[in-house]
């Protein structure tokens, strides 16, 4: 088995009518998959609020919170960085 690219695994419980909502957004979008809609999402709010900024000319195959460091975490120093 290849090594996973996204090793981090992140349980969340959702109500009937919250998985139908991402559901729905997620066919709307033509997500993938729950989990790239999640990521999404996630990345759209973090940008929101003004933690993330999108690179220009992302693809749907680098759905990602975070920008990958030399150790994989996204950070420097433990510090979280913006683009």
């Amino acid at each position: 088995m290849s090594e996973l690219e996204r090793p981090e695994r992140l349980q969340i419980m959702l109500t009937a009518d919250e998985l139908a909502a991402l559901e729905n957004w997620r066919f709307d979008k033509r997500m993938p998959s729950r989990s790239a809609a999640v990521r999404e999402l996630l990345r759209r709010g973090l940008t929101a609020d003004g933690f993330l900024t999108a690179a220009h000319g992302t693809k749907s195959r680098d759905f990602g919170i975070l920008p990958h460091s030399a150790d994989g975490d996204g950070a420097v120093d433990g510090v979280p960085q913006k683009e």
